[in-house]
């Protein structure tokens, strides 16, 4: 950067520094203490109090041994945080002085100079204080005084002459899951979780601004940028958009400016699979004259999503439509990272979206008992090509409809909905994760003896906050009248026929009720937004949850402590009897959990792309843990890929070939989501033994066209055909689908056989280091499921290696040595 350019740089940043300015006070020294102590102690913000606990040695780290009965006692107690901070004369000068909270986690009280100047009581607004009166020149004290969320809502309760369920939680606009989760510990937390900070602004300041997109064809996108302009002197401004200008008129107080702006030749923002995920960046400018007064910088992406839900034979469908094209969703569900958020980094965030678009993924929903997340989860989305799913902050309960609370909800939805909607990878706001479900399906009426008149109460509150008032404000804040809004997660509870033809099902008959994994051959809807099962985590995670040194049994109080289902462990040795020998050993049965939970979600996802396009989407539950524990998760807490990670990202691949095997029959499915067209395709078949020899001629299905987003459905073979007078137990087919080249498009395994039945030989395996970086894994017969252990992340994991077919493995760091483990270890 020449002179010239720097100094108006700089003069030009100093003026706005002049006109608006922010300062953050998340940096100054907070003490924090109880109420009923005298002693003040350091605390860090953004944080919460077990945070600040944990920091100065009050409490032991609530995520080991058996440490979370421990700390319970914390969210009965109030607590106070407080910090000095410096105003200068110059900053004094300033016409407007506002006090910014991100967020406070959740009744508090603000105190200025000794003087209140807010109160508090939703963990998910921002709340904005003008505070020029209150300060001084010199040092100014800045008080929160936090209320116990749990006693607080206790009170609340008391305005309701029924027993909710859930209580006090469902009265308490904080995050659900930290009351408590069947996957997470309860710690009902309170504290400055984002950052504070001083806004200084004199002539005007650019308050929303929100990017509407109004067409959008190969040749233009017409977009409509919307913003919301507070002036205190009004007069003559003018309005930029990178280099387009508009003069406007601002009167003192809110003003709404419209501009319309032009992008020639799009590119498009693609998710993930299908292109690239372009975006512009859009530099909103608020002037006088030549001076720059405020500046907003958006990053945007071209696209356009649909909803789709048309009537059929079956009943009604349920797509997104991406682009003008109907896309298959392929996804999870999200809960929070962590148990305390503000701990969350950047680096975690952008780690765990990169893992979803590893493994193939296309959309991530986030549930609704836990936060709306940082602003880096969204970019990591925006940039992988990833769309959200967003919940509201509503899980599992019942919630009631008083005039305060409507209130606070429509101020919660328009702060979130201001917030994200400009964020491309934004596909769908969801009212809450199964209200309607808790409602209608779970028995509460009758468990709290409810009269008829307090069940109808109950449905007109959900009425009035999910199909009114939730609704309603994002019509009002929203920058497009096309936002998709959908009152609940899922529409129809699992119990109900009418859950697998329309609408997005959340099915359970598998884990809840027990049901074997086959039985996801059946249930098949049209968008299965949940299902899951139980695995355990690494066993560098399963270590974690000890302080000291690890006894990993599995009877051990510990890591029982980390199971949180009430019967989770029956539940999971249910399944494994049925398909897996159970190894008494803890390191086997740890590997063996995983390999149970990967087969089961194998078994759904495949049948859900079986049926496409009558299924048009799967999210599995879940992508991540919030703390060191055994759950449905595909990545533990510290972030390493469970076997389900790792056979999502086979099973989620665009290209695929599905076995079923039904009446005797044989048939073959292959799926191509990518937006490409595949011309005279040939799916090839070995049959294989299990010491990988022939086992007669190789069969190839017939020659056919692949169509872009498409299913083909190859003739059936008989079983009878296919095996012949084989033992099932000893043979497996080997599938290979070739292009016209005789290029290898993709290729899978099938066996006719459960684990356990498989009469395995021992296999030796060796692995032959090729840099630091990649190794190579080669064995003489087949060897299932091989599990490389090293403190590393491998590219590869948890998969079959046919004999005399060596397989390249990327390391993320290099390795003096690495164990393997195979299913033949498990079986004698």
């Amino acid at each position: 950067m020449n002179k010239t350019l720097l100094f108006a740089f700089i003069f030009i940043q100093s003026f706005i520094d002049a006109q608006f300015s922010e300062r953050s006070l998340s940096s100054e020294q907070w003490q924090f203490k109880n109420t009923k102590d005298h002693t003040w102690l350091p605390a860090k913000v953004p944080g919460t109090v077990h945070l600040d606990l944990m920091q100065n040695r009050i409490i032991p780290d609530p995520f080991k041994d058996e440490n979370e009965k421990k700390v319970q006692w914390i969210e009965n107690e109030d607590w106070e945080y407080r910090t000095v901070f410096k105003v200068s004369s110059k900053e004094l000068e300033n016409t407007n002085i506002d006090l910014v909270f991100r967020g406070l986690d959740t009744f508090s009280e603000v105190y200025l100079n000794g003087k209140q100047i807010g109160n508090t009581d939703n963990m998910f607004r921002t709340w904005e204080i003008p505070v020029k009166g209150y300060l001084k020149v010199g040092d100014n004290l800045l008080q929160v005084k936090f209320r116990s969320a749990v006693q607080t809502g206790k009170k609340l309760a008391e305005n309701v002459h029924f027993t909710m369920p859930e209580s006090p939680r469902s009265f308490v606009r904080k995050a659900q899951y930290q009351f408590g989760w069947d996957w997470g510990p309860r710690f009902v937390t309170a504290g400055i979780w984002k950052d504070v900070q001083l806004s200084f602004w004199n002539q005007a300041r650019l308050k929303q601004v929100r990017i509407g997109q109004a067409s959008l064809t190969k040749q233009k996108a017409e977009l409509n940028i919307r913003a919301e302009i507070i002036a205190e002197k009004p007069g003559d401004y003018s309005l930029n958009i990178n280099h387009q200008s508009k003069k406007i008129t601002l009167k003192q107080g809110l003003n709404v400016i419209e501009l319309p702006y032009r992008i020639s030749n799009p590119k498009l923002w693609q998710p993930n699979g299908w292109g690239k995920p372009d975006m512009y960046e859009l530099a909103v400018t608020l002037k006088k004259g030549s001076s720059t007064i405020d500046q907003s910088f958006q990053k945007i992406g071209l696209r356009t999503v649909e909803l789709v839900q048309e009537k059929d034979k079956q009943g009604k469908s349920f797509y997104f439509k991406v682009n003008g094209r109907p896309m298959y969703v392929k996804g999870t569900n999200w809960i929070p990272a962590d148990s305390f958020s503000p701990r969350v980094s950047k680096e975690k965030y952008q780690k765990l979206i990169r893992d979803c678009k590893e493994a193939n993924m296309n959309m991530v929903r986030v549930w609704g008992g836990g936060i709306y997340e940082d602003d880096e989860f969204y970019k990591a989305c925006d940039e992988n090509g990833i769309l959200v799913w967003q919940d509201f902050m509503f899980a599992g309960s019942f919630y009631p409809a008083d005039e305060n609370f409507q209130q606070n909800v429509e101020a919660e939805v328009k702060d979130q909905v201001e917030r994200l909607q400009n964020h491309p990878s934004l596909a769908l706001w969801c009212g809450n994760n199964e209200v309607d479900e808790a409602i209608v399906n779970w028995g509460y009426q009758k468990q709290f003896k409810y009269s008829k008149e307090d069940s109808m109460q109950v449905w007109r509150d959900y009425k009035k906050i999910f199909h009114e008032v939730i609704p309603n404000a994002i019509k009002k804040y929203a920058a497009s009248d096309k936002a998709i809004y959908w009152p609940s997660s899922p529409s129809i509870g699992w119990g109900h026929k009418e859950s697998l033809t329309e609408g997005d099902s959340h099915y359970w008959g598998v884990w809840w009720g027990e049901q074997p994994f086959e039985i996801y051959n059946e249930k098949v809807g049209r968008f299965m937004s949940e299902y899951g099962f139980q695995g355990m985590p690494s066993m560098a995670t399963t270590k974690s949850m000890f302080s000291g040194k690890p006894d990993l049994n599995i009877n051990n109080p510990v890591i029982k402590a980390h199971e949180k289902h009430v019967r989770g462990w029956e539940i999971i040795n249910t399944y494994m009897a049925r398909d897996y020998k159970i190894p008494a050993d803890f390191m086997q049965y740890n590997y063996v959990s995983q390999l149970l939970q990967a087969r089961g979600m194998q078994i759904a996802i495949e049948a859900h792309r079986r049926a496409k396009p009558y299924n048009m989407g799967t999210l599995y539950w879940q992508l991540n843990d919030c703390w060191p524990v055994v759950s449905w998760s595909s990545v533990d807490y510290l972030g390493n890929w469970k076997a389900l990670h790792y056979q999502v990202k086979r099973s989620f691949e665009n290209q695929v070939i599905l076995p079923e095997e039904k009446n005797e029959v044989l048939n073959f499915y292959v799926i191509n989501d990518e937006l490409k067209t595949f011309e005279n395709v040939s799916l090839d078949f070995d049959i294989l033994t299990l010491n990988g020899e022939k086992k007669g001629s190789a069969g190839t299905a017939e020659t056919k066209t692949l169509e872009p987003n498409g299913v083909l459905k190859l003739d059936p073979f008989s079983l009878e055909e296919v095996i012949g007078d084989s033992d099932r137990n000893e043979i497996f087919l080997h599938l290979m689908l070739k292009d016209a080249k005789n290029n290898v498009i993709t290729e899978s395994n099938y066996f006719f056989s459960k684990p356990k039945d498989l009469k395995l030989t021992k296999p030796n395996v060796s692995v032959k280091k090729i840099s630091p970086m990649e190794i190579e894994v080669s064995t003489d017969v087949l060897a299932k499921d091989v599990y490389l252990m090293g403190n590393t992340h491998f590219s590869d994991n948890f998969f079959d290696l046919l004999p005399n077919r060596p397989k390249r493995i990327l390391l993320a760091e290099p390795l003096q040595h690495i164990e393997v483990m195979t299913l033949w270890d498990t079986m004698n």
